[in-house]
Formats: C-alpha cells, sequence, structure tokens
C-alpha cells in the first residue's frame, strides 16, 4: 500500500503540474496519470475498484462543503432550477441516449436503458471544484449548473430503482424495493436535519466553547462520513446524504472553522477519485474498437450539449449562457461507473460493455477540459441574467478605475470618494455585484485584466487603474499590456505576499501593496504599544523594518531567489544589518533632538527686539 501510494503520489504531481501549465486543469492531469500506472498501462498500481469505492468519499466531501455555502432558505429558491430544469435535462437526454444505443448498437432495449440513462448524468466531481474555486458557484451561472447537478443526484434513488425492476438475476433479498427506497430517501433527508439542528450546532458551539482546535477537524468529518454512511446503509447517495448535512451547518457560526478543516480531505480524495477513474479505463477495449469508442464518446458530448443547450434557452436564458452550460456539463459522469456495475450484476449487460462504456464516459470526462478552452471568452452571466449589471461602457468617465470591489477594493475606493475622486468599480463576480447593489453602490460588470473593457471603461482619461483583485495568477505577463496600453494612467495593484510582488517584477506599476505585509506590519504595531514600548522607538523599528524589508526584496528580485537576502532582517539574538539600520536610526534621531535643543537655547540667549 505504502509503495502504491508513492507511486500514485508522484506520478499524480508530475502529471498536474504538465497539464496545469498547459492550461488543461488537474481534472486531465489525475486521469491520465491513473491510465498509466493502472492495470491497463504499465500496470504499477492495482486494485482500481477498491481505491475507486474509497475515493468516492471525495464526492461526498465535495457535496458537503457546497452544501455549506448554501442556506436552506437559498436553496429553497433554486427548486424551480432544480425540479424543471433539472429533471428535464436527465429524461429527455437519458430517453434520447437510449434511442441511439439501441437503434445503433444492437443491444436489447432492457440494457440499452441501463446504459442510456446512466449517460444522462455528469461529473459532480469535475464541475463543482471548477465552478468553486472560479468564485461562479454563488453566481446565476453557478446556480444553474449546481441545481442540475443536484437533481442528477437524486436521480440515482430512481435510477437504481429501474434497473433492479429491469434485473434479470435473483432478487437480492437485502436490496429494499424501489417504494422503500423513495421512503427511505425522505426519512434520512428529515433525519439529518434534526440530527444537524440538535446534535452537531450544539456540539459545535460547546467546542468552540472549550477552543479545542483539532475538535473541529473531527466534527467535520464526523458530519460528513456519518451522513454518508446513513445514506449508504439504506442503499442510497451517499454524497446525497453529505451535502444535506452541509446544508444544515450553512447557518452555523462555526462553518468556516469546518470548511477549512474539511478542505484539505476533500482535496486529496478528490486527486485519488480521479486517479481511480483512470485506472478502470481498460485500454484494451479501446484499443480493440478504437473508432467505435471515440465515436460513442464524441455522441455523448453532443447529444448532451445539444440538449443542455436547447433546455436553458428554453428556460429563458441567453444563447452564452446555454452554451456555457452545456459545454460544462457535457461529461459523463461518476455515478455511470456505479450503475454500469449494477447493470452487469442485474445481467442487462455483460462485463465487455461495462467497460466499453466506462471507457466512453472516461473519454468524455477527458474532453471536457477542451471543450472549455472554446467557452473561456463566453461570458456566462450576461446581460440577461443579470438585468442589473451594466458594463463599463456604460460608466460616468472617472478619473480613477478599481478593479475587484471585494473587502480590499472597497477601503481604497471609500478613500478616493474621500477627496471627490471620480471611480468606476468593475467586478468579474455577479455576486458580488449584486451584493454591492443592496447597498447602493453601482458596480460595471467585466473582466478588468481585458484591454478593450478597459478601453470602454475610460482607461484611455484615467489617472489610476487600481487592481484590488485576488487572483494567483496575476504577474508581469498579465498587467504589462495594460501598462503600456495606458500609458497616461497609474497602475497600481494589490499582491497576496513578496512572492506575488516578485512575479509582477517588470511589469512597470507605479506601485504594489502587499496584503500581507502591511496587515502584519500594523499588527505588530499594536503589539509593540501594548508593551509599552516608547513611541519613538516603535517608529525606528517600524522605519528599520520597512528598510531592511526592501532591501531584501531588491536581492530576491535580482537573484530570482526567495533565500537571497536573508541578513536583512530581526531575528532573535539581533544581526548585523538589522542592527546597524536601528543603530543609525537611533543616532539620526538623536542627533535631530541635540539640534533641536540647541535651537532652543539659541533662541533664549537672544535679547527681546526693541518696541520701536
Amino acid at each position: 500500500m505504502l509503495f502504491e501510494g508513492a507511486i500514485l503520489l508522484g506520478v499524480a504531481t508530475l502529471f498536474v503540474l504538465i497539464f496545469r501549465r498547459l492550461g488543461l486543469g488537474a481534472v486531465l492531469g489525475y486521469l491520465i496519470a491513473g491510465a498509466l500506472v493502472g492495470p491497463h498501462g504499465f500496470g504499477l498500481v492495482g486494485g482500481a475498484e477498491s481505491k475507486l469505492a474509497i475515493a468516492e468519499i471525495g464526492i461526498a466531501f465535495l457535496l458537503f462543503l457546497v452544501g455549506l455555502e448554501l442556506h436552506p432558505r437559498r436553496l429553497w429558491q433554486l427548486r424551480r432550477a432544480i425540479f424543471g430544469l433539472g429533471m428535464a435535462q436527465v429524461a429527455i437526454t437519458g430517453l434520447i441516449l437510449t434511442g441511439l444505443i439501441f437503434l445503433t448498437q444492437g443491444f436489447s432495449l432492457a440494457a440499452a436503458i441501463a446504459l442510456g440513462l446512466p449517460l444522462a448524468l455528469s461529473s459532480t466531481a469535475q464541475v463543482l471544484p471548477g465552478l468553486k474555486s472560479s468564485g461562479r458557484i454563488n453566481s446565476p451561472f453557478g446556480e444553474k449548473a449546481f441545481s442540475i447537478l443536484l437533481f442528477q443526484d437524486l436521480a440515482i434513488v430512481p435510477l437504481i430503482t429501474i434497473v433492479a425492476a429491469l434485473s434479470r438475476a435473483p432478487a437480492d433479498p437485502s436490496a429494499p424495493p424501489g417504494g422503500t427506497l423513495a421512503l427511505y430517501t425522505v426519512g434520512a433527508i428529515i433525519g439529518l436535519v434534526l440530527a444537524g439542528r440538535f446534535i452537531l450546532n450544539p456540539l459545535l458551539k460547546l467546542i468552540g466553547r472549550y477552543g479545542e482546535r483539532e475538535l473541529f477537524v473531527v466534527v467535520g468529518l464526523l458530519a460528513v462520513l456519518a451522513s454518508a454512511a446513513l445514506m449508504h446503509s439504506l442503499h442510497l447517495s451517499t454524497a446525497l446524504g453529505a451535502f444535506v448535512a452541509g446544508v444544515m451547518l450553512a447557518d452555523s457560526p462555526y462553518r468556516h472553522e469546518i470548511e477549512a478543516d474539511v478542505e484539505p480531505f476533500r482535496l486529496i480524495l478528490l486527486g485519488l477519485f480521479f486517479l481511480a477513474v483512470g485506472m478502470v479505463l481498460d485500454i484494451n477495449v479501446v484499443l480493440a474498437d478504437p473508432l467505435r469508442v471515440v465515436g460513442l464518446a464524441a455522441a455523448l458530448v453532443v447529444v448532451k450539449l445539444t440538449v443542455l443547450t436547447l433546455l436553458v434557452r428554453i428556460y429563458g436564458k441567453s444563447w452564452k449562457t446555454a452554451l456555457g452550460l452545456g459545454l460544462l456539463l457535457s461529461q459523463g459522469g461518476e455515478f455511470g461507473f456505479l450503475l454500469f456495475t449494477q447493470a452487469q450484476q442485474a445481467l442487462l449487460i455483460a462485463p465487455e460493455a461495462a467497460s466499453l462504456f466506462s471507457a466512453v464516459v472516461t473519454l468524455s470526462m477527458i474532453s471536457t477540459p477542451f471543450l472549455m478552452l472554446f467557452a473561456r471568452n463566453l461570458e456566462f452571466a450576461p446581460d440577461r441574467d443579470r438585468p442589473a449589471m451594466d458594463g463599463p461602457e456604460e460608466a460616468p468617465r472617472g478619473s480613477a478605475l478599481v478593479i475587484g470591489y471585494g473587502r480590499f477594493g472597497q477601503t481604497v475606493a471609500q478613500m478616493l470618494h474621500a477627496v471627490d475622486c471620480s471611480v468606476t468599480l468593475i467586478d468579474k463576480k455577479p455576486s458580488q455585484i449584486e451584493r454591492s447593489g443592496r447597498f447602493d453602490t453601482k458596480v460595471y460588470y467585466g473582466d478588468g485584466l481585458r484591454l478593450d473593457l478597459l478601453r470602454r471603461a475610460g482607461a484611455d482619461e484615467a489617472k489610476l487603474i487600481i487592481y484590488c483583485i485576488d487572483d494567483a495568477a496575476f504577474d508581469a505577463a498579465t498587467l504589462k499590456p495594460v501598462v503600456e496600453a495606458f500609458p497616461h494612467a497609474k497602475v497600481l495593484a494589490r499582491v497576496f505576499d513578496r512572492r506575488q510582488l516578485i512575479a509582477i517584477d517588470g511589469a512597470g506599476t507605479s506601485g504594489a501593496v502587499r496584503e500581507v505585509f502591511e496587515s502584519s506590519v500594523a499588527l505588530g504595531l499594536m503589539a509593540l504599544e501594548q508593551l509599552d514600548i516608547d513611541p519613538r522607538e516603535i517608529a525606528d523599528v517600524e522605519t528599520a523594518l520597512r528598510q531592511l524589508d526592501a532591501t531584501r526584496l531588491a536581492a530576491q528580485m535580482d537573484e530570482g531567489n526567495l533565500s537571497a537576502g536573508m541578513d536583512h532582517r530581526f531575528k532573535p539574538g539581533g544581526g548585523r544589518e538589522s542592527a546597524s539600520v536601528l543603530e543609525k536610526l537611533r543616532q539620526r534621531r538623536q542627533a535631530a533632538k541635540t539640534a533641536h535643543h540647541g535651537e532652543e537655547a539659541e533662541q533664549a540667549a537672544d535679547p527681546a527686539p526693541s518696541a520701536g
């Protein structure tokens, strides 16, 4: 196990880095890595099915974290999209795919149903992390995608029931009938709601009172695993149970602590899930009839893309939103593997057919990053979806453009308003724009890194372009075109730390502020005040710290190495450079003080001027 774990993590790290560098995303890297090291590749790691079963817990963690961001009231507001758009997508797509398989692949009608309906499901594990990391999970576009995916998770119960009803195998005495499953589903959801309200929330308050940080990790894992175990014991969707548990904690004051503690487990398990999916891909099935496999995967993507685009358009959204959702959800889903296995156990399909359509689903999942490249320039929440979200061309011309109106940008904008500077506010997160509108603040929609949008916003006439965005990919290659396109405007930037400050070196900006550095300096000064240090000594320490940091930063930029200039800092026991800078400041202050006293003595010695 240790040997296989080291191989999986090593190969996954290599391929994820490569595919991230190519702009194709981490998921494709995991899938390719799993296919190469799995039993159908080089055979370095075995037991793909058992690893897949364990890794499916990662999907439960993912749905739990999504549930933490959805208050029950907001979930109720999405009911029309969940049970309207979601149900229509699953039913129509499933029937079309069933018909195509029955007419073209030579399967019986029962087998075609057992294969076609699972193909209507999309990959929750592939779609939701992307929406969450890009901040679009709470946007109108993200809500539509999430609603469809949530109904697909709910649809697992009726799909299992259909497969069981069509089964040719002897009945499993331990498996409950379909009607009982439906009752189990309602009862389990009610039970999880009550447990969250009367057990988990009081437990979290008790832990918060004692300040036991590690117990938040324990309770977070308990919530996910217990809810998933309950659903699994009832033959229901484990992901659905974890999602309900997350929703019940969405209004808890401790949800941020739980989210931060559970997130690392979600990342690791989802990575393992995609590795396992790649491992179960039977390369021999693909190589035996590559045209058939590729053709079926292409047909799956085209059917789902077409149906979703038309449904979302009929639902009243724009063509751009409809096409974006179609591209995002055009792949097969991870629950297809589960349903294919059940269809095989029900004697509806042969093992070869299960391997064939598992390969089709995997290939469709591999295609998703490439399809999203075509959708990258689409605005997934256009004017029709957000009537209050005007583009920056509607804005009056201002002296300053503030890009990013989060907590950081709001403070910067307030200071500009204080001196009557006209400001145009731009943000690309619909949820942030809508939230700002409730506070009577007009924020315009758009990507402030695009030159054409900046021109429409009046950057040619602006004196300042201030980037207040929180983006890890913000670097010199991003900023330099802006600086060159608008030479009359001073470009200022917010960066997170010295790594990002080094990354934008050479862009030609007029200034940048390190968020971590400035906030830590402010807290450090507060700490010195609480120690009753002389205010003049505090001022010397701040000045010396900034001089040392500037010297160290210059050395790091010159050498391209964060280890450079390590002596230019305060550390236990002191240091030659830091002590020298601080001593010079003290001497300069003492000299200024002596000179000031000398001037006062001279003024006292001068005779008073005569009245005449």
